[in-house]
């Protein structure tokens, strides 16, 4: 049986943390055109959750245009759950973007209504999460606050840590994500997941091994703890991320005694 959350999110309906893990499909268009396209496309491939990532739009900076296009784009994905996440360039953002102006896109995202969760790194410093976190509860937008390491995967105990460290910090979700140099690596974070949500952890966990041999982890890592797992639409997010017609497939045989 798949290792549930002790405090779950429900958002528009979607339990995160619940009985199965969930599949979320990643936007990364760099163009209005694009972005409305992709959403479209995405929509019938019945995601549990959408993510922009608005670090990669062109017009990212121009925060009066993005709050046009989050309209546009609540209303072309109806109910569907919508992560919003401006990632820092220090973590895989598409562009370095000054920390004021992400707090000012961030806060108006979350005022606006059509943003249901705010995804945040911890390396932003502990003022600019607890900003973040009082505009999300005073919103009643759900915050996940995570760690990104595209070089290597810290140690077991480090993983844990950062795990703590988001729900010490008011995280809604904690995440972390890690580039495995072996499959040694993958099991560090699997293992990790499931220390964290056996333990200290009691807030739903997103955790993923990066890469070729990280793939098993975004199948197989609900198993282990991680309530949210990310697949391709119709681009990629981040590297080992596996097709969602493909993850469905294998997640129907993992978890078929969920519902």
């Amino acid at each position: 049986m798949r290792q549930q959350s002790k405090l779950q999110v429900t958002i528009r309906g979607v339990v995160v943390g619940g009985p199965r893990p969930l599949i979320c499909l990643p936007l990364v268009g760099d163009t209005k055109a694009k972005i409305l396209k992709e959403a479209k496309e995405l929509v019938t491939l019945q995601p549990d959750l959408l993510e922009w990532r608005v670090d990669a739009y062109d017009k990212v900076e121009n925060i009066e245009d993005c709050l046009s296009l989050l309209e546009e784009l609540r209303g072309s994905i109806s109910d569907i759950p919508l992560i919003f996440t401006c990632r820092i360039d220090l973590e895989g953002g598409g562009k370095k973007i000054a920390q004021k102006k992400r707090l000012e896109l961030l806060t108006a995202a979350m005022e606006s209504g059509n943003v249901d969760i705010v995804d945040v790194e911890l390396c932003n410093g502990e003022e600019f999460v607890k900003a973040i976190n009082e505009r999300a509860k005073a919103n009643n937008v759900k915050l996940i606050l995570s760690y990104h390491n595209f070089r290597e995967t810290p140690s077991e105990p480090f993983i844990y840590a950062k795990l703590v460290e988001a729900q010490t910090a008011g995280a809604d979700i904690a995440k972390l994500a890690a580039m495995p140099k072996n499959y040694g690596d993958v099991l560090t974070l699997l293992s990790a997941t499931n220390k964290a949500r056996n333990e200290s952890v009691h807030v739903p966990i997103i955790t993923m091994s990066m890469g070729p041999e990280g793939a098993i982890s975004r199948l197989a890592g609900g198993l282990f703890g991680s309530d949210i797992t990310f697949a391709i639409g119709m681009q990629a997010s981040a590297p080992g991320q596996i097709p969602i017609k493909d993850l469905k497939t294998g997640m129907a045989l993992l978890y078929s005694t969920e519902s």
